[in-house]
């Protein structure tokens, strides 16, 4: 669909963070934010996507780039257009989703009757433990342990000792392991054979980028899913002899189109598929819940991690998110 006459804002929000989150290499006590607002016809689109500085985004950044992209795009907007004007990321992902929700408004249909194969339901979500000292992580795998999968930031130097303590406070959890890229080649054979003594799960992106050749020789004990490695579709054909999933992000992607181009290439070549998100409110995550529809995992808890989400926002229900209601998107 074709958008005419299209006016673009955008504009940065902060949320804090209850307490503190921490992976391998960051942490933050506050969710960064951009959201874009696309009007036409009387109607209005919007979207979010959070800024990530490992792929060199910064708010100022992405504010930029929408600005520049609107200009460019002139008076007719449209998917595909978006996607010649704009390289993958959250600049893209905002005006994207914003197209999304803009089509839905201007159309009176759901969203979900152009993204999902069937009537969207509540879907399961994982529950992000961050890295910290190995007690710590046990505390918070304790209290999240009536929760069925919980996804464990690893990448220190008590990683064995992180896994035995998560894993002992929640037993009866799934449990997947998230490096983010901070294991080496070196280490990585023990540390999956620990995992699978412990019945991980899943490894999310153990090794860094251009560092992970060692996956192709080497057995999988445990599933490998890509997460910093895998951006668009274009990327899966050279992951296959080294990952068994992927995990989906609609800021690394640059949106739900690409996202969606991604999930169907992912399963033509026999990827496990994960959506997961950054840490950013209900409007960030509502296009992944449609998007995870049909997904094996789904780690869309980054509202959960925040002091206060928006409003209206996602209706989380023990471990289940619930399709975005037409107030929040789409």
């Amino acid at each position: 669909m074709e958008f005419a006459d299209c006016k673009v804002e955008a504009w940065p929000e902060r949320y804090p963070i209850r307490g503190e989150f921490r992976i391998s290499r960051a942490s933050k006590t506050e969710a960064e934010v951009v959201v874009c607002r696309v009007t036409s016809g009387g109607r209005v689109g919007q979207g979010e996507c959070v800024p990530y500085a490992r792929y060199g985004e910064t708010v100022r950044s992405v504010l930029d780039a929408i600005e520049k992209s609107a200009a460019a795009l002139g008076d007719g907007f449209d998917h595909e257009r978006l996607a010649t004007t704009l390289a993958p990321g959250a600049a893209r992902n905002a005006l994207d989703c914003a197209l999304w929700d803009l089509e839905a408004k201007l159309t009176g249909r759901h969203a979900h009757l152009l993204v999902c194969r069937r009537p969207p339901r509540p879907i399961e979500t994982a529950f992000t433990i961050s890295l910290d000292e190995p007690n710590v992580m046990a505390d918070a795998a304790r209290s999240a342990s009536r929760r069925p999968v919980l996804k464990v930031k690893l990448g220190g130097p008590n990683d064995f000792a992180a896994m035995h303590a998560v894993v002992s406070a929640a037993p009866r959890s799934r449990i997947i392991i998230d490096a983010n890229e901070a294991w080496s080649p070196d280490d990585l054979p023990e540390l999956m054979r620990e995992a699978s003594r412990l019945h991980i799960a899943l490894i999310e992106q153990p090794l860094p980028v251009g560092k992970d050749e060692i996956l192709a020789e080497i057995p999988h004990p445990v599933p490998i899913c890509a997460d910093e490695s895998a951006h668009t579709a274009d990327d899966l054909p050279s992951l296959r002899d080294r990952y068994d999933a992927i995990n989906i992000k609609l800021d690394k992607s640059g949106g739900l189109t690409e996202a969606l181009r991604m999930r169907d290439r992912a399963r033509e070549l026999g990827f496990g598929v994960m959506i997961g998100c950054m840490v950013g409110t209900s409007l960030s995550m509502a296009p992944a819940v449609l998007l995870g529809q049909d997904a094996d995992y789904v780690d869309l808890d980054g509202p959960l991690l925040l002091a206060r989400d928006r409003h209206p926002g996602l209706d989380y229900a023990d471990a289940t998110v619930s399709p975005p209601r037409t107030e929040l998107w789409g």
